[in-house]
């Protein structure tokens, strides 16, 4: 690719002919030439004074920012949800269950559209700066959901929330794939899923202590409101972290990539020799056209796209966000009140946040596609306990105009609560890291937008037709469905999802290239 798009500052560019050139990218063009370990090593970046180092944990944590967004966005809707069905009288917008659906999906169908047009920008103009115009997207469309006076505009500013929620959940795991050393990749990458939850269980928090505190008809707008907070502040945080060094290294930018690598890793660190490695990579992918129609005929990269898709998909059909946005829905179903039930689902975040660490230190310790498959395992036996809790005790009441009894509440709660833990310590911890590591550096920013944009728009198909199906057939049936969906699931892994931990982003694309 040019070069001379990509810089953002002068920085040394390899010619492919055994010289260096410092000095201004402009014109400068990526050869299919790697440099040598003595090319390298005569840098000035290689043999110059050490870096101001960058601990690697604060980088993450300020990237992760937008996991903690994408959290807060997709779960502040559920306490959102029962105001704004009230009628304009009482300060709501007067919601159906169909337009429940309209505007829970609707930040989704943007999520969508966000991680596959991220993707593309990312590759050409940096993590960083993606992450950058991101966080002025979440900004705009938290304010406009926040001061919707009526149901289209809502949906217009759900849409473009859902731009940088998209945008993030394909952009945050990449840059943390490709800032993390390979030995402590997996548990980087599972740091987004944990700021994901922190960030539902902020919205539930809020939620509740703003229905319990604020008598007033505009509560929902306050509690869409606050997503303004940390878009900020996720802005002026990627002020001063660092580009990636792979990306860097794609566009032949060795000098930059080892400066970012001798702040970010150890002190003794053989940061030459990972370079070395990434020139290898990125000088193979250059000599090559990128990804287009006629490669997709090539089996290993036909695979690739089935098993990315799949593991995006897999987390979705789970039904994991009919629960993460209608909980409280759910829970007035068996009786609680709106107050109660908002109150309560705080319980699914505490329970997300806690899963979320131990699937830090379990993904360190388990295989990936063993997590994955004990994560479906958890999930699918949570699903048949819901469906045979609504069917055998909320439903019988329901039916004869009853309300059911307490202990339905607190069993319902107590299925979606182990749900949530098989969801948040295996299966979704598992899905980021994959996603983050098995497509190529030529593709790797469209692969991954390619997949999450599959996993948004299932997402959507599900959050618009959940609260439908749910008043059609009942909760019984609706939970039974999702049920036999995970049986599939199971199948596709075992079959088709192969195994990655321990290999390097470079030795991953080289086992899909053997396997086919």
């Amino acid at each position: 690719m040019a070069a001379a798009a990509l810089h953002e500052r002068p920085g040394t560019t390899w010619q492919g002919d055994g010289r260096h050139d410092v000095g201004s990218a402009a014109g400068l063009r990526t050869s299919a030439g790697a440099p040598g370990r003595a090319d390298l090593e005569t840098l000035p970046e290689a043999g110059g004074p050490a870096p101001r180092p960058l601990r690697v944990r604060l980088a993450a944590f300020v990237v992760t920012l937008g996991g903690l967004l994408f959290g807060y966005d997709t779960g502040v809707i559920a306490g959102a949800l029962p105001y704004m069905a009230r009628g304009p009288e009482a300060g709501g917008l007067g919601l159906t269950p169909a337009t429940e659906g309209l505007v829970t999906s609707s930040l989704l169908v943007g999520a969508a559209f966000g991680a596959l047009l991220s993707g593309r920008v990312s590759d050409r103009h940096g993590r960083r700066r993606t992450l950058l115009v991101l966080a002025v997207i979440f900004l705009v469309g938290a304010l406009g959901s926040a001061l919707a006076p009526d149901l289209a505009v809502m949906v217009a500013a759900r849409v473009v929330l859902g731009l940088a929620v998209g945008g993030a959940s394909a952009t945050v795991p990449v840059y943390l794939a490709e800032l993390a050393p390979k030995e402590s990749r997996g548990s980087f990458v599972a740091v987004d899923q944990l700021m994901i939850v922190t960030g539902q269980l902020l919205a539930y928090t809020v939620n509740a202590v703003l229905a319990n505190t604020l008598d007033s008809p505009h509560t929902w707008r306050y509690m869409l409101v606050i997503a303004s907070v940390p878009a900020v502040a996720l802005w002026v945080g990627v002020h001063v972290v660092p580009e990636t060094s792979r990306w860097y290294a794609a566009g032949a930018r060795y000098g930059e990539a080892l400066t970012t690598l001798r702040r970010t890793r150890p002190a003794g660190h053989d940061s030459v020799g990972e370079v070395l490695e990434m020139a290898e990579v990125a000088a193979r992918e250059s000599a090559t056209r990128r990804l287009g129609r006629p490669d997709l005929r090539a089996p290993w990269i036909r695979r690739l796209m089935v098993v990315g898709i799949g593991v995006a998909v897999i987390q979705q059909v789970s039904g994991v966000n009919t629960i993460m946005y209608y909980a409280p829905t759910l829970l007035e179903i068996t009786g609680l009140a709106t107050d109660a039930a908002l109150t309560a689902t705080i319980a699914n975040g505490v329970v997300s946040v806690l899963a979320a660490v131990l699937g830090l230190h379990i993904v360190r310790r388990l295989r990936r596609r063993a997590m994955l498959l004990a994560g479906q395992g958890g999930i699918l036996v949570s699903l048949v306990a819901l469906s045979v809790t609504f069917g055998a005790v909320i439903q019988p009441a329901l039916d004869v105009g009853a309300v059911p009894p307490a202990a339905a509440s607190y069993l319902v709660l107590g299925f979606m609560l182990l749900f949530l833990l098989f969801q948040q310590a295996a299966l979704s911890p598992v899905t980021w890291v994959m996603l983050s590591e098995i497509f190529p550096l030529r593709m790797r920013g469209l692969g991954i937008g390619i997949a999450v944009f599959m996993q948004w728009i299932v997402n959507a198909a599900i959050s618009f037709s959940f609260p439908v199906l749910v008043a059609a057939a009942g909760g019984a049936v609706t939970f039974l469905v999702f049920a036999l969906v995970n049986v599939g699931a199971i199948v596709f892994s075992w079959r088709m999802i192969p195994e990655t931990s321990g290999l390097s982003l470079e030795e991953v694309e080289g086992e899909f290239r053997r396997s086919a």
